[in-house]
């Protein structure tokens, strides 16, 4: 009797250690390890950033070679299988330019030195000259002299407003501050309005401080009166000599030069970007009608007229054309159970000089994720579905990596993608900001309910993001300013793109380094480590959880929204916007259905039974929620800029960076309203009856059921 006892003892010690020691933890245990402090690595992550930021790593550059070594060793040092994937593309740099001032005689002319000085104990002195000279990516070459004419931020309003004063700028060379739209289309503008050249200037009222601050970098967080943002002023995507397809190194089908001159997305007149210093210099040059204070810089600044003249200016621009080879870094963790289902986490590495903030301080938290899951995988973690992990090069001059990238592998992303996570600028400041398509709106939501709030340890993100704007605002995807495009604008892939700060003063400048970062940006680098867990944490839900936290109520919402806002901007029109609004009816049917459906399968036999036994259930679910997105696209893309083929998000016409509902939608209204004729009107029908369709069709996607 005793012996059986032992025995059945023996057998059930035997057993529960077996359990222990063999049963795999649940996903949400490794979730919660994830985002553990013994996971999290301020120390890893700030160096990471100062190896990466100790030169500077333009695009096409051996110093950026480097950095993608770097972070190739890192992701292969973490069990991650990795690999270079590369593409020849055309990049342009400074061969070289001058810019001089003549005013009315007797003054004489200045000649502009167009530098960034380098401060008085700068740790970065030593490499300062392998900053290239300030300059535009894509910029026409040329020689333009001409009165110059001060046009405020340079937006279609600034024109519309001088129009209305009587106040022409052809033939003029017009000086624009930056701050409220993107550079290049500055130019188009200017173009537009007949000027034969520009100059974009950092203003202090928008990045020094403003009036009576003496205070700037090193000291203080601001640009200094020398700094400079440079950036491109290619207005599409990709590589300009092959859109719509693959830069292959191996060659390929290229445009040449005027062909892409001709596409118009490359500007026909000269530009320069100049400090604030040289810009207000300038500005007292200038005569005739007193700027509206709106207009006007800050309280120290000279008084700001518009001119023309009477000063003239002088501007030279040359550009060296390269064929350059670039380098996408690419890890790969396969799935265990889905490997042909990717979520792809992506930052691109390239930046104008230093890169501190813009974009390394999303290289780090990428690397630091990458070594988070290395240690999960150590614990016996393997994710369901696979994650990929994407360095991306030459982003800044016009997300050229992602880009060539996608195009090369389209179909297959287009079928297998589940999600694209975006983290450009991890890091420029305090406050959690996110954008996204709608349906990932609740999943960021709920990350950040379960991560602290790297400045305030008594709350979680959610809780700081929710007070600073009463309910956690989340923007949209339409813009052009990162490497999503691509995935929601071109294929239609679901995204989101989060950071911590929103803008920072040494934007695009040789002062992004690392000392900008740790003095002003994060100074513990606990904004950095916030950033990693909420971006891994999304990508570990989607990769784990049986089915995808998608949520297409706030996708309905923002459709009805977009679509009221848009009846009232036509409501004195002889249009209809009734098809639109049955469509989103259709659409909101289709998410009531596809919830009801998902309710069901959790209260009754739950997601692991459906799986053991049904797993194609499941799988034809995801495949309804993950698919819907692409329904969105049209193959003919928007009129005028086929490449993007989003008809709910897209960039607006004059402004790469904003970011628009119903593109097509909105730049048919405009030609509308210019033209007001019944052909131009009848577009706009159409262009409603386009989305409506596309709307229609991801409905029946969620549905799952032919008509």
């Amino acid at each position: 009797m005793m012996v059986g006892k032992i025995i059945t003892t023996t057998i059930a010690i035997a057993t529960t250690l077996s359990f222990f020691f063999i049963s795999t933890p649940p996903k949400s245990y490794y979730h919660s390890q994830f985002i553990s402090p013994s996971l999290s690595d301020n120390a890893s992550i700030s160096h990471h950033l100062f190896t990466l930021t100790r030169r500077p790593h333009l695009a096409g550059s051996p110093a950026n070679a480097e950095a993608a070594s770097y972070v190739l060793s890192t992701l292969s040092s973490n069990n991650i299988k990795s690999h270079l994937s590369e593409y020849a593309v055309l990049l342009t740099y400074p061969d070289s330019r001058s810019l001089t001032l003549i005013r009315p005689f007797p003054e004489s002319p200045t000649t502009f030195n167009l530098q960034q000085e380098v401060y008085k104990g700068d740790p970065y002195a030593d490499v300062a000259d392998q900053v290239e000279p300030t300059f535009h990516a894509y910029a026409k070459s040329g020689t333009v002299k001409g009165l110059v004419a001060y046009v405020n931020y340079g937006r279609v309003e600034d024109y519309a407003m001088l129009k209305e004063m009587g106040i022409n700028v052809s033939d003029a060379i017009v000086l624009a501050r930056y701050g409220k739209i993107y550079r290049g289309d500055i130019i188009e503008n200017a173009y537009d309005a007949g000027a034969i050249g520009v100059l974009i200037y950092t203003d202090r009222k928008d990045y020094g401080g403003g009036g009576g601050n003496t205070k700037w970098f090193p000291d203080d967080k601001w640009m200094p009166p020398s700094g400079v943002q440079v950036g491109t002023v290619f207005n599409g995507a990709g590589d300009p000599t092959t859109p719509g397809w693959p830069s292959t190194i191996e060659g390929c089908e290229r445009l040449s030069v005027d062909e892409v001159e001709k596409g118009g997305d490359v500007p026909l007149i000269p530009s320069l970007p100049i400090s604030g210093a040289d810009g207000e210099e300038i500005i007292r040059s200038i005569g005739g009608v007193v700027a509206d204070d709106d207009w006007q810089g800050d309280k120290d600044a000279p008084l700001y007229r518009i001119g023309p003249g009477p000063g003239i200016v002088d501007l030279s621009y040359k550009a060296k054309e390269v064929i350059s080879t670039i380098q996408n870094v690419i890890g790969i963790i396969e799935g265990a159970e889905e490997p042909d289902r990717f979520v792809i986490l992506g930052n691109h590495r390239d930046a104008w000089t230093f890169g501190a903030v813009d974009p390394n301080s999303g290289t780090a938290a990428l690397l630091e994720v990458a070594e988070r899951l290395g240690k999960l995988q150590k614990q016996g973690w393997k994710p369901r579905r696979t994650i990929i992990f994407c360095n991306w090069d030459a982003e800044e001059y016009g997300l050229v990596g992602s880009t060539e990238w996608v195009e090369e592998n389209r179909e297959m992303l287009a079928s297998k993608v589940v999600a694209y996570l975006n983290v450009d600028i991890a890091v420029a400041g305090p406050g959690f900001q996110a954008s996204a398509t709608p349906q990932l709106d609740q999943l960021i939501i709920e990350a950040t309910k379960q991560v602290q709030d790297p400045d305030n340890s008594s709350q979680t993100v959610y809780e700081s993001w929710a007070q600073a704007s009463n309910y956690p605002e989340i923007g949209r995807l339409g813009g052009g300013g990162s490497d999503y495009a691509a995935f929601v604008q071109h294929i239609g892939v679901p995204a989101i793109d989060i950071s911590f700060g929103n803008g920072y003063p040494v934007y695009h400048s040789m002062y992004d380094d690392f000392v900008w970062m740790s003095n002003f940006g994060d100074p513990m680098f606990r904004r950095h480590a916030a950033a990693a867990s909420i971006w891994g944490l999304v990508a570990l839900r989607l990769a784990d959880e049986v089915i995808l936290s998608f949520n297409y109520d706030s996708y309905v919402n923002e459709l009805q929204k977009s679509a009221e806002d848009l009846d009232t901007q036509l409501l004195d029109k002889s249009i209809t916007l009734l098809p639109l609004f049955k469509s989103i009816e259709k659409m909101k049917t289709a998410a009531i259905q596809i919830n009801g459906e998902l309710e069901e399968i959790k209260e009754n036999k739950g997601w692991a039974f459906m799986w053991k036994n049904q797993p194609w259930k499941l799988r034809k679910m995801n495949d309804r929620l993950m698919m819907a997105e692409r329904a969105l696209t049209d193959r003919e893309g928007l009129s005028g800029r086929p490449w993007y083929k989003h008809l709910i998000y897209g960039p607006s016409k004059h402004n790469d960076y904003g970011s628009k509902s119903f593109p097509g939608i909105d730049d048919a209204v405009e030609i509308a309203k210019s033209l007001n004729t019944e052909d131009s009107w009848h577009s706009v029908q159409h262009e409603i009856w386009r989305v409506s369709r596309a709307i229609t069709q991801a409905s029946l996607v969620l549905r799952g059921e032919l008509t």
